[in-house]
């Protein structure tokens, strides 16, 4: 198997509204409205070419589960999200 991209990360959340708010008015995403209508709460939002499907659900601990966003202005970005209150630990960038 050889796959060509990837399609979607699902990420547990415990207030869709929230993290609908976060993930589009703060990071720039941008919801769809396909989402079939599931038997729980969430949203599928646009990330460039790749999706980010909240899903309302018991959120696990802290054990390094993650995604990133690939971004032309790293230092930008940093500055951007820190003048808007979220805290930002110091980036490190990667290939």
């Amino acid at each position: 198997m050889r796959p060509y991209a990837l399609h979607h990360v699902s990420i547990n959340v415990s207030d869709v509204d929230a993290a609908r708010d976060f993930y589009t008015r703060v990071l720039g995403l941008t919801e769809r409205t396909d989402r079939p209508d599931f038997s729980f709460g969430g949203a599928w939002l646009d990330a460039g070419g790749q999706q980010v499907h909240l899903i309302e659900a018991e959120v696990p601990p802290e054990l390094g589960q993650h995604f990133a966003l690939a971004v032309t202005d790293l230092d930008g970005v940093v500055a951007e999200l820190r003048a808007l209150g979220v805290a930002v630990a110091d980036p490190v960038p990667v290939s």
